[in-house]
């Protein structure tokens, strides 16, 4: 049970709370009120400002609209007077280019193009608008006499600054430098860049608005004169060059630059192995020269021909490629090709027609039966062939019939060289045997050496000859390989030799002494051979005959052997045959008296007879001459003194000198001096 206390306390606590819940109840009641007031206050402002918005919007959105159109009204104002202003302006035009187009594009070509342009616009917007208006043909006549001045711009352009090439420039661009590891590329400008920059800014706009192709005729007719000119420079450059100084650049071969240029050089000449110091070979030189000497002046021209003809190839091919390279800038991709082609026609003609006059003049050597004229074609055809890749390269793309050009000349000249090399063959097999053209001396016939000579030039080209006698086989071209060209030039040289040999066997059979003759076939073979080694004309020959050294050694042995026979009728008297039998002290008897006194006498005139008639034969080499005289000398030496032993103790005349004239010191004396037209 709560005690009474308690329960009143409890009670005054719990009548607090509630009066303090009540006090806070009232509060919030009171806050709810002045909440609402305020909420109604906020709702009244609301609704007063969107009636005052709803009112200023039905007031302004009517000004905008009135407004916007406005100033829609004045933009189609702003257009309608620009399109006026530039309609306008069309009627105008005429007259404000009028000054510019009279004066031409010279010196100012943007300005002019600019006016041009203007003159287009208008004869399109007349062509449009109004194409029955007296303004169209205004502006056509303006726009046209426009396009006829920049026609006649390029023309000028071209033909005032297009120069022919400087010679010196060109034999830059096709001479190599030896010691260069990198070669440095010349490059031949042939238009100032800002002439040039000019010229392709006209032709691209008489291609893209003038619809006019004549522009390309004009260029590569100017063009066209001006590579020619360049290649006839070249030439005249050459010949005056050459002739003033000897000084030539051949693109034949590697060549230096213009600073340190390479001397032409000179003809081989009759040269014989070991023959320098006898005077019968200085003579058989001087007779020859002086043979040919009158055709010396005239081979000298041919020469600068044939170089300053090599040196313009050259140049051809490496114009046209610059010519090529410059015609891309200016004409339009697809007339480039037809363009270039006619361009080169007039230069690539020339070229051709003087290649085609050395095949003629070749031709006509041939008939006169000059065959070593007919050497002339060698470095041409052999420079042909070098550069026919870069021909075929350069001439891409062109007609057939003048990518055919070369290859025509180039046949022309291996069937006329190959007719040249049969010919020559045959000539060596028949050359006359004359008496009057014989050597008196029995030393080397002119034939061999001119023969020699020819194969001597010849070795000079021999992959082209090699190539010249494959062309004329009747097996496929394709087929044709280095070694079967080698093999058929060693035919061909083995032919000349055995042909020579042949004639030189008859020709020695004109002279009535064997011994000459013997001597005549010596010399004659002991020159071939000795060519053939000094030169690489061995190793052509051994491609088919591998024993040929080896047999002219024989040849040349038999001609010693066939001469040494001579000296038998002067040795037969010193054997032993009819020499008697005698004993020490006995007297002789006159029959075998004469028999030793003939036996002397002779040996005596044999002796006398033939060194007086082998003292004006000629063994021109030194070796060789040394030889035969010791041979020679030994075996006279030899019988003689061992016929003065065994004569020695014998009594056969009271008069011993008369048929003792020579001592053996002298015999040899004598027979050293043979072959020496000096002693």
């Amino acid at each position: 049970m709560i005690p009474t206390e308690d329960a009143s306390a409890r009670k005054r606590e719990i009548e607090e709370k509630l009066k303090q819940e009540q006090e806070t109840l009232s509060f919030i009641r009171e806050n709810l009120e002045k909440s609402d007031q305020l909420t109604n206050g906020m709702v009244s402002i609301l609704s007063s400002f969107e009636s005052r918005l709803m009112q200023l919007e039905n007031s302004i959105i009517p000004v905008h609209k009135q407004t916007e159109n406005l100033q829609r009204l004045q933009e189609n104002v702003d257009k309608t007077l620009s399109c006026m202003d530039h309609v306008i302006s069309y009627y105008h035009v005429a007259k404000d280019t009028d000054r510019i187009i009279r004066e031409g594009p010279t010196g100012r070509l943007d300005e002019y193009l600019s006016c041009i342009a203007k003159i287009q616009k208008a004869v399109e917007y007349f062509q449009d608008n109004n194409p029955d208006s007296p303004e169209l043909n205004t502006v056509k006549a303006r726009f046209d006499k426009g396009k006829e001045l920049l026609e006649a711009e390029f023309r000028s352009l071209l033909t005032r600054y297009s120069k022919p090439v400087p010679p010196i420039l060109i034999l830059d661009a096709i001479s190599v430098d030896e010691e260069l590891d990198v070669q440095e590329e010349v490059v031949l400008e042939h238009l100032p860049e800002a002439v040039l920059q000019d010229i392709i800014c006209i032709a691209g706009w008489l291609v893209e608005y003038g619809r006019n192709q004549d522009f390309m005729n004009v260029y590569f007719q100017i063009r066209s004169n001006q590579l020619d000119r360049s290649i006839k420079g070249l030439k005249d450059h050459f010949r005056k060059n050459s002739t003033s100084s000897g000084i030539l650049y051949s693109p034949a071969v590697q060549t230096k630059r213009k600073d340190t240029p390479t001397k032409k050089a000179p003809k081989r000449p009759v040269y014989i192995p070991g023959y320098d110091h006898d005077l019968r070979v200085k003579h058989l030189s001087d007779a020859l020269n002086e043979k040919h000497g009158a055709l010396a002046g005239k081979d000298d021209v041919l020469d600068i021909e044939i170089d300053s003809y090599i040196h313009c190839i050259s140049a051809f091919v490496k114009l046209a490629q610059s010519e090529y390279a410059l015609l891309t800038e200016i004409i339009p991709e697809h007339h480039q090709k037809k363009t270039f082609d006619s361009l080169i026609q007039e230069a690539l003609d020339n070229l051709m027609l003087e290649g085609d006059n050395i095949v003629s003049a070749a031709r006509r050597a041939i008939l006169r039966h000059d065959y070593s004229a007919v050497l002339t074609i060698f470095p041409i055809l052999r420079h042909l062939k070098m550069n026919k890749s870069d021909f075929d390269a350069t001439l891409q793309g062109t007609a057939a019939s003048t990518k055919n050009k070369l290859p025509a000349l180039i046949t022309s000249m291996e069937t006329i060289g190959a007719k040249a090399l049969e010919e020559f063959a045959d000539s060596i097999k028949n050359d006359p045997d004359k008496e009057y053209n014989m050597p008196k001396d029995g030393t080397v016939h002119e034939l061999t050496s001119n023969a020699i000579l020819f194969l001597q030039q010849l070795l000079d080209f021999h992959e082209t000859a090699g190539a010249m006698l494959a062309s004329q086989e009747s097996s496929s071209a394709s087929s044709f390989t280095s070694d079967f060209s080698k093999k058929l030039l060693s035919t061909y040289i083995c032919k000349v030799l055995g042909n020579l040999q042949l004639n030189l066997l008859s020709k020695s059979k004109v002279y009535e002494d064997s011994a000459l003759s013997a001597i005549f076939l010596h010399n004659n073979y002991n020159y071939i051979l000795k060519s053939l080694e000094k030169s690489e004309l061995i190793q052509l020959v051994t491609v088919t005959q591998k024993r040929a050294e080896s047999s002219y050694r024989e040849l040349i042995q038999q001609q010693i052997q066939d001469y040494q026979r001579s000296w038998v009728r002067v040795t037969d008297h010193l054997t032993d045959r009819n020499i008697p039998v005698f004993q020490p002290g006995t007297k002789l008897k006159d029959r075998e008296r004469q028999v030793i006194k003939d036996k002397f006498k002779g040996f005596n005139d044999g002796l006398e007879e033939l060194c007086k008639i082998q003292k004006g034969w000629a063994i021109p080499d030194k070796e060789q001459r040394d030889f035969i005289r010791q041979a020679q000398k030994k075996e006279v030496s030899e019988a003689y003194r061992t016929f003065l032993q065994r004569c020695a103790n014998i009594s056969f005349t009271k008069n011993p000198e008369k048929y003792h004239k020579y001592r053996p010191e002298e015999v040899e004396e004598m027979i050293e001096r043979l072959f020496d037209t000096s002693a």
